[in-house]
């Protein structure tokens, strides 16, 4: 049995500062939002063995915060082909983890990770899935339990979700109407 957290970035401006994507940084709603994810990966227990993260600015912050409430580093590998990245691509980085590791947290971008957690999860009964599928807000949190002794045996219908937390499940001024 194998446990794959995904966690989406926070939410990040888009002020025309920056001239790449890459280089957008969190918003003051999406730091808020990365620390209360924070408190709850702390206050839940989640620990994890291996962590694997796309390099953008937006996601190295989103990093930051969530650490400083989690309070204790998190020090991914950093992997360029997470940017931005399909299912197929995040498919081949799970693939890629080391098998000595038995929980992996993966920190990247949608739509990838939203269509990764529909993939793994075929269930489309669970209530947790019809959130996922309804939406994967900015700094929401998705704990798979895959039924694989090998991450490289990863593949369609394995999983099951654990937990799906939104920061507006945490506190309600992050929610959307908020905005």
């Amino acid at each position: 049995m194998k446990r794959l957290t995904l966690l989406r970035h926070a939410k990040s401006g888009d002020d025309g500062s920056v001239a790449r994507d890459f280089d957008r940084p969190l918003n003051a709603k999406g730091r808020r939002a990365a620390r209360a994810i924070g408190r709850h990966m702390r206050d839940a227990g989640l620990r994890f063995d291996a962590v694997l993260a796309s390099p953008a600015v937006r996601v190295r912050e989103t990093i930051e915060e969530v650490a400083d409430s989690y309070g204790s580093d998190i020090v991914p590998d950093w992997e360029q082909r997470l940017y931005l990245a399909s299912v197929d691509e995040l498919i081949d980085a799970v693939h890629a983890a080391p098998d000595r590791a038995a929980s992996l947290l993966l920190i990247g971008h949608n739509p990838g990770l939203e269509q990764l957690v529909l993939t793994l999860v075929s269930d489309s009964n669970d209530a947790a899935r019809g959130r996922v599928e309804q939406k994967y807000p900015t700094a929401s949190l998705a704990e798979i339990s895959l039924d694989v002794d090998h991450w490289s045996d990863v593949g369609p219908g394995v999983g099951s979700i654990a937990r799906f937390v939104r920061p507006r499940d945490l506190d309600p001024s992050l929610g959307p109407e908020y905005a």
